[in-house]
């Protein structure tokens, strides 16, 4: 997938962030993908990965080292910046406020998880819709089916992991049940679509100046 595919959803301008949920494979399916993305890639990506509640740092150090882009944990009340990666801390739900900043909550899990995937989906969708790329992942759960739908109702853009593909098959196929994707790729393609995305989004901006 050197070219970008022909969709008619896919407008430049439009685009002002990237969420991304997986759960169970997600470290070598985020590492995979985010070593694709170019530096100086515009939009912010913001992860849900699900966590052991006492899990260390140690992820955002193993995807920082293989990412162009910048990777750190979500704080509280911190504006959301173009071109860093931004993953929830573990035993947070993470949320973004329609003031482009991040909120923590430590509120009842959500599908057995916090941090849960539809919470970050659905208030991101809020914020941004319809300027959002919503992207699942492999994984062992239903997390994130609704949260893509509202994304997806909103008029964002759904991505999905080829669920045969993926380590773990539940998650990215409980997205497709649930809404209209947009494309259902393998990781390879997942990054290139997104580092086209970006090159172009950068196009739009020289333009526009």
């Amino acid at each position: 997938m050197e070219n970008l595919p022909k969709n008619e959803h896919l407008k430049f301008d439009l685009y002002k962030a990237v969420v991304i949920g997986v759960s169970a494979g997600g470290l070598n399916a985020l590492k995979q993908v985010l070593a694709l993305m170019p530096a100086g890639f515009k939009l912010p990506v913001i992860i849900v990965q699900h966590l052991h509640p006492d899990q260390d740092h140690s992820m955002v150090e193993i995807l920082d080292r293989c990412s162009a882009l910048r990777v750190k944990e979500a704080e509280e009340k911190e504006p959301v910046a173009p071109g860093l990666v931004y993953l929830a801390p573990p035993n947070y739900h993470l949320l973004i406020e329609l003031d482009g900043t991040f909120s923590l909550s430590i509120d009842a899990k959500v599908n057995f998880s916090r941090p849960s995937i539809d919470v970050l989906f659905e208030s991101a969708a809020d914020a941004y819709c319809p300027g959002l790329i919503g992207i699942i992942l492999t994984g062992a759960s239903s997390d994130g089916a609704a949260g893509l739908r509202r994304i997806k109702d909103g008029g964002g853009m759904a991505i999905v992991q080829d669920p045969a593909g993926a380590e773990y098959s539940i998650m990215p196929s409980a997205a497709i049940e649930a809404t209209e994707v947009d494309y259902i790729l393998d990781l390879q393609g997942i990054g290139k679509l997104l580092a086209v995305i970006g090159r172009e989004k950068t196009r739009e901006l020289k333009t526009q100046n």
